[in-house]
């Protein structure tokens, strides 16, 4: 699948990735299109078989906040929003262990890593011995290889205790560590703990994923013990100014041979609509990840040019250009304007060197204005290989460009050939929706 990985319709963020027997697992928030919250008071888990990753199944709700019409409310002490859970399975039981802000995070428990999950307890702590106001904001949890328990949480701020693996509810006195990772006012804004720990053990060395306080990012730190302290490393993946911005929570997953960060990204031109993706990552011998860039690959080696590409899996949106869900069918880029830039990484075009030519289409929703799309390859900049003039209405435009091979990425930029008084006008107004395109020989 490429990306964003699940069905397009769905909006699962904060993806806490997990292997269980032949199946990878995600578990994540839940948002809604146009909703003016973060997340849902439901959860919902989807997973895929380790053979086949472009077979992702839902598995339904999985654990609720308030009465449905066909499931009760499994918490008994609040309807609040669910947020940012992970989930662990020890002793045969997988524990699900959620944020839920203004009231008691909890902890449920399930005999199938795809729920539905049980209401345990909140978690139970002394003041002392909990950090964040015993909050728990975005808890991820770390079952060691003997079996001890940690869980690592904070808001602009980071903490950790160890659980007592008897009961996965309840902290061990004395085991509050504070400052897990380095908050120094004086540090790099870049580096500076904000939210969204997840914890790993990979290759012997301990890590913590989080997001820093410039949000974009995820950012690791690792360590040679469970409780620190962590050193800062670097980060994982950036969504930059490439693409709508807002905050990022994600993490590590072992694939069959190949480790992929987790992630999502913004929609709908809110930081309340967001949609899981994920990258391939390379994790060195001496525990050092190298940054990865967004893509629109997902799973996926290379995207097929002949087949048709929805617009919304562009992995560069520039120019306030932003992905949006018209209808449970419909996602499209829209405010396209004058200066846009809609980049896709990376297409594989094959070895044809007999034509000299191949034809783009592009399905457009006009805006009763026209503009040209200039098509690059490799950058934004790199060389053009067509131009295709776009008029006002809704139509299928095409233009027959420079026939290329192998591997690149593709990348459409907007401008508004007209001069003279009139130009301004068509300049600052949104010129047309895309919604798919393809090449064809």
């Amino acid at each position: 699948m490429p990306n964003p990985i699940l069905p397009l319709w769905e909006y699962i963020p904060d993806g806490e990735p997990r292997v269980f027997g032949d199946r990878v697992y995600l578990y994540g928030s839940h948002d809604r299109v146009g909703h003016h919250e973060f997340c849902d008071y439901k959860l919902k888990v989807w997973s895929a078989p380790l053979s086949d990753l472009n077979s992702w199944q839902c598995h339904g709700t999985s654990f609720q906040t308030r009465d449905t019409r066909n499931h009760p409310a499994d918490t008994p002490h609040t309807d609040r929003e669910l947020y940012a859970p992970d989930c662990v399975e020890k002793d045969g039981k997988y524990y699900l262990y959620t944020y839920i802000v203004g009231s008691k995070g909890c902890i449920s428990v399930s005999d199938k890593p795809e729920g539905p999950f049980k209401f345990l307890s909140t978690y139970q702590y002394a003041p002392e011995d909990a950090g964040d106001d015993g909050i728990y904001n975005d808890i991820g949890v770390l079952v060691d290889d003997d079996g001890r328990v940690y869980c690592f949480y904070g808001f602009e701020g980071s903490f950790m205790n160890e659980l007592d693996g008897k009961d996965m509810v309840s902290v061990l006195p004395g085991s509050l560590k504070r400052h897990v990772i380095d908050d120094d006012p004086n540090l790099p804004i870049e580096q500076r703990f904000f939210e969204a720990s997840s914890p790993r053990k990979i290759n012997g060395l301990y890590y913590v994923i989080y997001s820093p306080r410039k949000g974009s990012r995820l950012a690791y730190a690792t360590s040679e013990n469970p409780t620190g302290p962590y050193t800062y490393r670097g980060y994982i993946i950036d969504n930059g100014v490439d693409f709508p911005a807002g905050n990022n929570h994600g993490s590590l997953c072992k694939i069959g041979d190949q480790w992929y960060v987790f992630y999502h990204r913004m929609t709908n031109n809110s930081i309340m609509s967001r949609r899981a993706c994920v990258e391939k990552v390379e994790i060195l011998p001496d525990g050092t990840i190298p940054p990865v860039e967004m893509t629109s690959l997902g799973f996926e080696e290379s995207l097929n040019p002949y087949k048709i590409t929805p617009a919304e899996i562009a992995c560069v949106l520039k120019g306030d250009c932003f992905v949006t869900e018209k209808d449970a069918f419909t996602r499209v880029v829209t405010n396209i304007r004058h200066g846009a830039v809609l980049g896709y990484k990376y297409f594989d075009f094959g070895e044809d060197y007999g034509s000299s030519f191949m034809t783009l289409a592009l399905q457009v929703k006009g805006m009763g204005a026209f503009c040209d799309v200039h098509v690059h390859i490799d950058s934004e900049d790199g060389p053009e290989i067509g131009c295709v003039r776009i008029g006002g209405g809704d139509q299928v435009y095409k233009v027959n460009c420079k026939n290329v091979t192998g591997r690149h990425a593709l990348f459409l930029t907007v401008d508004v050939p007209i001069q003279g008084w009139t130009r301004g006008y068509f300049a600052d107004k949104a010129l047309f929706e895309l919604e798919n395109f393809t090449f064809f020989k």
